[in-house]
């Protein structure tokens, strides 16, 4: 993919943040970050290892007595100082999330903007009576829970960085981050502005690494008390077993496979344009992304032809450019895993209504994948179970809403749900019968205050908001006449 002589070239990023301080890694593994939309070397990344893991929990289990007991306004002060030091970099930023992993320069402003702002927002829930009331002859006080571990993914590393790291901080507690290690050069960035801020001495920690190392450390540490994780099912499940051992408290934010019902009195060409922005936004790299498209059987056949005029439009290309829709896949290794899920689409019967197998024509560079929608797909085809992480689409045809509800509900997944039509009180009869989440009712409407989670395999708890911040405090009750 590249030659020795630029390998030899390339910086190499071999720190981590602990104790506020950016510190040599004692780990040794050295990994090669390329750009996915042409294949050049970013740079070489040091992992970190289990000492620098021990080192980074030993730094913040030290911080916590203190951080614990600061006031409101002094945290407040310090989630200002943070937001400050990102809005300085976020340019610096926007450039690497595009370079290192190949998010769309639209999408990238959006994730990386909101990780500031969760610095901003999470101040205006530091009241009182966030962490005491009175009822009765009971004070009810909420404290921090201790020291968190924080593993997050690497699609838009920023953003659920900062939005984890926000709450833990507000609720008093201090963290060890264990970013991606697709996302090292996002992650230098972040360890800068974690210096720039000037925060207490290991309050914030930052390691970047692989799960079976750091991750797993922090899992089974008897001084980390909570977890919060953004990722897979099946790692999700890992960490919830080995969590046991120590009786942490656990925060999971999974996988989806997320249904678009269109109603059959939607405005077709406006329901498939907010179909694809849904299904395709980050180019299914989304785990919130509407990948089961659930179409009445009176309006399928319009729908094909609407869906195959409309995705023979999107933009595949260079994601530094504003109009890219379709952006490279994150790795060959994903580029291989998203190709062998189109295969088994087709060996089970599915039809290829457009894209398929292999990369767009001339796109022979890079991991780019044709944006593929198939039809004729029923709800227990692998296409229509599994995550696939990619610009895959499974067209579903039902009779009526009833049908429509089970066949969104026939799922292991319940993140997210999307639905498009014109009667907005039928819209939210169908909303209030799905098991998700979250849902959307004639478009992408977001808000960051409100609990974001899963239901079924899709996670434990909630995340934003009042919610989130709550999931880093622990409940103590004083009785006393």
């Amino acid at each position: 993919m590249c030659r020795e002589g630029s390998i030899a070239a390339a910086p190499v990023l071999d720190q981590h943040f602990i104790g506020g301080r950016s510190v040599n890694s004692h780990g040794r593994e050295v990994m090669n970050i390329y750009n996915p939309a042409n294949g050049k070397l970013i740079g070489r990344a040091t992992l970190g290892d289990e000492v620098d893991t021990e080192r980074a929990i030993t730094a913040a289990n030290s911080a916590f007595p203190t951080w614990s007991r600061t006031t409101l306004g002094e945290r407040k002060f310090w989630l200002q100082r943070l937001a400050e030091a990102l809005t300085e970099r976020l340019s610096d930023l926007k450039a690497i999330t595009i370079a290192e992993y190949g998010a769309p320069a639209a999408f990238t402003d959006y994730i990386v903007d909101q990780a500031r702002d969760f610095f901003l927002l999470v101040q205006d829930l530091l009241r009182p009576e966030t962490f005491e009331t009175k009822h009765g002859h009971s004070t009810i006080q909420k404290l921090p829970i201790g020291v968190t571990g924080l593993m997050t993914p690497w699609n838009g590393s920023s953003w659920f960085v900062c939005e984890k790291v926000a709450s833990a901080l507000a609720a008093g507690c201090t963290v060890v981050v264990k970013p991606s290690e697709l996302s090292p050069f996002q992650s230098k960035v972040l360890m800068e502005c974690f210096e720039q801020a000037g925060l207490p001495s290991g309050v914030v920690n930052l390691v970047t690494g692989r799960g079976e190392t750091v991750g797993s450390t922090i899992t089974h540490s008897p001084n980390v008390r909570k977890i919060s994780f953004t990722g897979s099912t099946r790692v999700g499940k890992i960490i919830y077993r080995e969590a046991t051992e120590t009786m942490k408290r656990v925060t999971l934010e999974l996988g989806g496979k997320s249904p678009t019902i269109i109603l059959d009195d939607a405005d077709m060409e406006r329901a498939i344009a907010f179909a694809l922005m849904v299904g395709l936004m980050n180019t299914g790299q989304s785990c919130t992304a509407g990948t089961r498209v659930l179409v009445a059987a009176s309006r399928v056949e319009e729908a094909k032809l609407v869906i195959k005029a409309a995705v023979s439009k999107l933009k595949i290309g260079d994601p530094i450019k504003r109009d890219t829709v379709i952006q490279p896949m994150v790795s060959p290794a994903h580029y291989e895993r998203v190709q062998d899920y189109i295969r088994k689409g087709i060996d089970e019967g599915a039809q290829v209504l457009v894209g398929g197998v292999g990369r767009p024509a001339g796109f022979e560079h890079g991991n780019y994948v044709k944006p593929t929608v198939f039809v004729g797909v029923t709800n227990d085809m692998t296409i229509a179970r599994e995550e696939i992480f990619g610009p895959v689409l499974s067209v579903i045809v039902y009779r009526d809403d009833e049908d429509g509800i089970a066949i969104a509900n026939d799922s292991d997944y319940g993140l997210q749900a999307y639905i498009f039509g014109e009667d907005v009180k039928r819209a939210n009869r169908v909303a209030n019968k799905l098991m998700v989440g979250r849902v959307t009712i004639n478009g992408f409407v977001d808000d960051p205050n409100a609990p974001f989670g899963g239901f079924k395999l899709s996670g434990i708890g909630r995340e934003f908001g009042l919610a989130g911040l709550e999931s880093y405090l622990e409940t103590r009750v004083i009785l006393s006449r």
